[in-house]
């Protein structure tokens, strides 16, 4: 099941999608400890609030099915839409999104609510950062903005 926020932001032809993966829906139930207070509604009001801001269009969505988010970064890639990711877990453990995060051709900044380098050890290692043109992790939704706000800096 994927939630969608669908395309917003001043129709300026200059597109961000934001990616969001397992468990991301769960904002402000799951482990507000770890991810912060914050839903993921709050998260969804923040990309959409920073993107008008900007001057650029945000599609935000949310899967828990990796099939689906791999369907939409091929269609980031076909489109050559910049991408914001949040992979949750699968950027420790996917090989098949690493490698379809490396066929993007506009940047792709990927983005962790919680630092990542402070957590358990299996969660040091993120096969997406490697193809990602930077990393934001451990600042919360705040950390969406400032990912939206390089990539509106690169289009």
């Amino acid at each position: 099941m994927s939630a969608t926020a669908g395309p917003t932001g001043a129709s300026s032809g200059r597109a961000i999608w934001v990616l969001n993966g397992a468990n991301i829906g769960r904002l402000g139930t799951r482990e507000p400890d770890v991810y912060g207070p914050a839903s993921y509604d709050d998260l969804v009001e923040v990309c959409r609030r920073t993107a008008q801001d900007l001057g650029v269009d945000v599609d935000v969505r949310q899967t828990d099915a990796e099939g689906e988010l791999l369907e939409w970064l091929h269609e980031a890639a076909d489109e050559k839409v910049a991408v914001l990711l949040n992979p949750g877990g699968w950027s420790h453990t996917s090989v098949v999104l690493r490698d379809a995060c490396a066929m993007l051709t506009a940047p792709l900044v990927e983005v962790h609510l919680s630092n990542i380098y402070a957590r358990e050890a299996f969660r040091h290692r993120s096969l997406t950062s490697a193809v990602a043109t930077g990393v934001i992790c451990g600042l919360g939704v705040e950390g969406y903005a400032l990912g939206l706000a390089f990539l509106a800096g690169r289009r």
